[in-house]
């Protein structure tokens, strides 16, 4: 698998979601990824840190650029508890909780991304205003609601499926109530 060519697609998509969603300075982004999944192997069962090291990376940075804070998901054995940044864990009073991603336990993806990350804890819920899903890692329950699916031009990486949502806020109102 060449890893320039999975940074180059991370890169791209989350510069589109970025764009497409309108995400300002401040927003939480999240991110989910299977790094079994992007080596073409069933989620959670090959695990790759130097793949989870890419990924996080490309989507560290890309967020960074953007003035966004980068929340990365972990898997089912840590509850699908997210790394952050503790500046943006304390930003928005998000309720951490004490466990250490690893590559066999929250991802090699989460793991590199706490790694990376200035002084990193575990959220154990975020409302991202979007989100980017490698390898159909089911990141709907971070986003806020209401979830608007996102069509990017890269459709996988590897051998990941890759789908991503934005938020709006809810229309409320009636038929006699205006909306911008």
């Amino acid at each position: 698998m060449n890893t320039n060519e999975i940074a180059k697609q991370v890169d791209t998509i989350f510069r589109e979601l970025i764009k497409i969603a309108g995400l300002i300075h401040g927003d939480i982004i999240v991110l989910g990824a299977s790094s079994s999944e992007i080596l073409g192997k069933h989620i959670g069962k090959a695990s790759s840190p130097e793949i989870g090291h890419t990924v996080a990376s490309a989507a560290y940075n890309a967020a960074k650029e953007f003035g966004l804070h980068l929340a990365v998901q972990g898997c089912e054995h840590i509850n699908r508890a997210l790394a952050v940044e503790s500046a943006a864990a304390k930003a928005y009073g998000l309720e951490i909780v004490n466990v250490r991603p690893m590559p066999e336990a929250g991802g090699a993806v989460c793991a590199a991304a706490y790694e990376l990350m200035d002084n990193a804890v575990m959220a154990e819920h975020i409302s991202a205003a979007a989100g980017v899903d490698i390898g159909d890692t089911s990141i709907g329950m971070h986003v806020k609601f209401v979830q608007v699916p996102i069509r990017l031009s890269v459709k996988n990486v590897g051998s990941a499926h890759v789908t991503a949502l934005k938020s709006r806020p809810k229309l409320i109102g009636g038929e006699r109530a205006r909306y911008n």
